[in-house]
């Protein structure tokens, strides 16, 4: 596999992009006996409605279009609307990623106006779908399931994209390290489960250009193109509709899924290990990255180590006391359950898999943080400085955006525990006082969490250790963190970055400094408004002089 022509290094292996050209198919307009609800649906789809088409700077954008003049905007009282300098570009063009998580798959659709002048555009979310049910790599003893699980997500698909551009809407899946796991423990049950996701997704009529397993270093990479490109730190439209670079630094990114977590951020000192580095030219500008995905520290792979760790602490016994789980809360389960992972197999005890165990609460904070620290290894390092279990790590610098499970924690602690977090310390007394929190209240707080609520303690004092004593920020930059889901109304992972990449939406080289196609249009909106102005002018200055005469 090579990278993507020009953009992203040899360093980084990344699934070539297919060759096939989308089509140029611009939308019918609306009939108007359509209702003012489909009429808007319809504009929307044509590109009309760029109230829809909102960028990453949050303003919607109105489309300057003979077939789609103001007066036909939906909530238009005829005459010009507020105009964003950065305008949509028409026809629009939707793109299509499957995340395949470890425990579960989110489908993406994305749009952008064909601007065929500088071969870029502004990439926004146009919708998503949760597909039900667990990740892909849970069907590894029924491959097919796996495939028919993405039906009601890609039949949602159809009805989103409009129907003259399925032909042309290209379609990826990417599975990250759930599949990897699978893929270690079983690689056969691996390939199957792709094979039938493959088979669904060929038999829509949308342009399917690959389902893969992204290794950790390209989900860390994406993660970081995604964040940065909605942010608009590698380039953004100037006034007129030129392209600019502005002069920013880039955000680091901190991922945090089911099965691996990853940190990415550009440095300038001497990254140590080969492996760690990407270097990536995008817009003509070279950036020199770290990056490093460590797997088996996802959420719901610490939560199976923990358990271990516990279990083993505790030799077994029928009954076993968690300090992270909360007071009043108890589960039975089975061994099987916490030792069918590659992550916690070399702690598998000589017992029976089958064997069951009661699993009681105790809400011990402290003892809790005992057990997690020992999920990582802060002493081996054969380098400069690391952050753990032996892997290289600059010193972190600048800003950086924390998305996925980290903060959904910080989320929880901020709304359900209503604790502000802004120091390392706020984020470790929130943990403590988590786990200092019985089970009834943690329900009365947040009934509809349920779920997942017994974990947050050991959750959040995880985040907790992993950003302090693991990823070494401290009290000055840890503050630079922003836990956020979304850039504007568009959701940070790395599915964005792939498709940018897999459909060269991101040019090596600089985009060319001349005006984009609706520049003629700005121009003439500018006269009018310069002529409307003088013309409005001279009229009141008549109309005040024969006001004065006539009172003489």
């Amino acid at each position: 596999m090579g990278a993507a022509p020009g953009v992203f290094s040899q360093q980084l292996p990344l699934q070539p992009p297919t060759t096939k050209a989308l089509p140029h198919k611009p939308n019918a307009r609306p009939k108007d006996t359509m209702s003012s609800r489909q009429e808007g649906d319809r504009l929307e789809q044509r590109g009309c409605w760029a109230g829809h088409c909102q960028g990453r700077s949050g303003w919607p954008r109105r489309v300057v279009d003979p077939q789609c003049p103001p007066s036909r905007w939906p909530g238009a009282a005829g005459g010009l609307l507020p105009l964003d300098l950065t305008p949509c570009l028409l026809p629009l063009q939707y793109g299509i990623v499957l995340d395949a998580g470890s425990s579960h798959t989110a489908m993406f659709i994305y749009k952008w106006p064909a601007d065929k002048e500088n071969d870029t555009g502004v990439v926004s979310e146009h919708s998503m779908c949760d597909v039900e049910g667990p990740g892909i790599s849970s069907y590894s003893s029924n491959p097919p399931a796996a495939g028919t699980s993405l039906v009601h997500c890609l039949n949602q698909g159809l009805r989103d994209v409009p129907k003259e551009k399925h032909e042309g809407t290209p379609l990826y899946l990417g599975a990250t390290a759930g599949m990897r796991l699978l893929n270690i423990a079983n690689p056969q049950a691996s390939d199957a489960v792709l094979s039938a996701v493959e088979a669904t997704l060929k038999s829509y009529p949308f342009n399917f250009r690959g389902a893969k397993i992204l290794s950790g270093e390209e989900e860390g990479v994406f993660g970081w193109v995604t964040a940065n490109y909605l942010l608009e730190n590698f380039i953004k439209r100037g006034w007129l509709g030129e392209w600019i670079q502005p002069q920013k630094k880039t955000l680091g990114a901190l991922d945090f899924g089911g099965a691996s977590t990853q940190i990415t951020f550009e440095s300038r000192d001497t990254i140590e290990d080969p492996r760690n580095e990407v270097m990536l030219k995008l817009y003509g500008q070279v950036y020199k990255v770290y990056t490093h995905s460590f797997l088996c520290y996802g959420r719901d792979q610490v939560l199976k180590r923990l358990l271990s760790k516990i279990l083993q602490a505790e030799s077994y016994q029928a009954t076993v006391p968690h300090p992270c789980w909360p007071t009043g809360y108890h589960k039975s389960l089975s061994l099987s359950s916490v030792y069918d992972s590659p992550c916690t197999e070399e702690e598998r005890p000589s017992l029976a898999l089958n064997t069951t165990i009661t699993v009681v609460g105790t809400g011990n904070g402290s003892l809790c943080a005992l057990h997690i620290n020992k999920l990582f290894d802060f002493t081996t390092c054969s380098f400069s400085r690391c952050s753990f279990d032996g892997i290289f790590q600059p010193e972190v610098s600048g800003n950086f955006i924390a998305f996925s499970a980290f903060f959904y924690t910080v989320d929880f602690i901020q709304t359900v525990m209503g604790r502000s977090v802004h120091l390392p310390s706020d984020l470790k007394n929130a943990a403590e006082t988590i786990c200092a929190t019985s089970w009834s209240e943690l329900l009365q707080k947040a009934p509809k969490l349920e779920k997942r609520l017994s974990d947050y303690c050991a959750v959040s004092i995880f985040v907790y250790l992993l950003t302090t004593k693991g990823y070494n920020f401290n009290n000055h930059s840890f503050p630079n963190i922003a836990f956020q889901k979304k850039a504007g109304e568009t959701s940070i992972g790395w599915a964005l970055g792939y498709m940018l990449n897999l459909t060269n939406m991101i040019p090596a080289e600089k985009p060319s400094s001349h005006k984009s196609m609706l520049y003629n249009y700005w121009v003439i909106l500018i006269l009018l408004f310069v002529v409307t102005t003088l013309t409005s002018l001279v009229t009141a200055i008549c109309l005040l002089r024969r006001s004065k005469s006539l009172t003489i």
